[in-house]
């Protein structure tokens, strides 16, 4: 079957500077990324080097200050970054989503002299984060974490388990979700947490069915010491943070499951262009061309949702339930979408020596990481009908 490259993404880019940035990102992800996606996946092997290489090239702070070695880009480029990445390979653009907000509580909620002390080495310093807010009993429902945070003198000791955490055992530093009041959302305050910290230890990774280059595991506190000067914002704003972090996250996500989606259309129709059947291409037959046109439909729709909703937090203004919107179609596209790639290539596409089938599997997670479809439905109808009733 003869090769037909995929077309790269014809983007609306709002300065010459982000199109060089998507350029950029384009070569790192042929050169660098897209080579070594299939077999690293396979082994289970976590690119670690690209991401040293992603922090030189300033690609892990782009959305932040360039004060502290951000990359002051607006969230509409930033998010297409991650696009690009995650179609090259998804443990990389959701590596880089999870830093993002792994960096976010810091960036928009701490004070000025740990932005200066912290933030550079984050941004632009070869460090990886981790963002831990769910625990073992603890998932929709973050507001029950049990992690608890005990003042003593000028410390905060840790202790407690957090679950399903990217880049957990391997991150350098963890943005903490820890109880240190009440019960409920308004007992719980942020800490910034070394990844080397005494009593830090991460479990086995969890064997799952895909992105198995992105280690997820969970994260143990044995009496984790951390000086007041790391917790971020005020005690019981916790809660408040890890909102706001996840309403940017979630666009992060949306912009990762669009990526990956956009590769399995591309490898569908490349198939589909090549395959000769009843002597012709399957392209030519009119059940295949229809299926091609709703997922390029389908991708369309969902980069245009989760960029709407970009601007809007680029603009200052609300964005939550559009980010809800956003997480929620472009999850669901990817999923669907890469279910047709696997069809359109029939029984290849259920074998490894394509990648479809492999998206496929990474496209499960997305419909449930950072607050799961039903959540985003919830958060929605919120935003709609106001809070439900008891």
């Amino acid at each position: 079957m003869p090769d037909r490259a995929p077309q790269p993404v014809d983007r609306q880019l709002p300065t010459d500077e982000a199109r060089d940035l998507i350029s950029l990102v384009r070569d790192i992800a042929q050169r660098e990324i897209a080579p070594k996606a299939a077999e690293e996946e396979d082994a289970g092997r976590f690119p670690r080097e690209v991401f040293t290489l992603l922090s030189e090239s300033g690609l892990l702070g782009l959305p932040y200050d360039a004060e502290y070695g951000g990359g002051d880009q607006p969230y509409e480029v930033y998010l297409q970054v991650l696009e690009e990445l995650a179609a090259a390979r998804l443990t990389v653009g959701l590596g880089v989503s999870v830093h993002t907000l792994a960096s976010y509580a810091l960036a928009a909620y701490g004070s000025k002299e740990q932005q200066v002390e912290h933030l550079p080495a984050m941004l632009g310093g070869g460090l990886l984060g981790a963002y831990c807010l769910s625990e073992p009993a603890s998932g929709s429902d973050a507001a029950s974490l049990r992690t608890k945070a005990v003042r003593d003198g000028d410390d905060w000791v840790i202790s407690g388990t957090k679950a399903w955490i990217t880049h957990g055992g391997i991150a350098d530093f963890y943005t903490v979700m820890a109880r240190t009041g009440e019960d409920g959302p308004r007992g719980i305050t942020a800490f910034l947490v070394p990844g080397d910290a005494e009593g830090l230890s991460g479990a086995m990774p969890e064997k799952k069915m895909g992105m198995k280059g992105s280690p997820t595991a969970q994260v143990h506190f044995d009496g984790v010491r951390v000086p007041d000067e790391r917790r971020v914002g005020e005690e019981g704003q916790g809660f408040a943070i890890a909102l706001a972090s996840l309403d940017s996250g979630r666009l992060g996500i949306a912009a990762c499951a669009i990526g990956l989606a956009q590769a399995a259309l591309d490898e569908a129709v490349a198939y589909a262009t090549g395959r000769l059947q009843f002597g012709r291409p399957i392209a030519d037959f009119q059940g295949l061309r229809f299926m091609l046109a709703d997922m390029a439909t389908q991708i369309e729709a969902g980069r245009a949702l989760y960029l709407a909703a970009a601007r809007l937090r680029d603009a200052g203004r609300p964005f939550a339930k559009q980010a809800a919107m956003a997480k929620l179609h472009c999850t669901d596209t990817a999923m669907k979408v890469t279910t047709d790639a696997v069809q359109v290539l029939g029984g290849y596409g259920y074998t490894a020596d394509f990648p479809v089938e492999r998206y496929m599997r990474e496209a499960k997670v997305l419909q449930i990481v950072e607050g799961t479809n039903q959540i985003q439905r919830m958060v929605i109808a919120r935003h709609l009908a106001g809070p439900e009733t008891r």
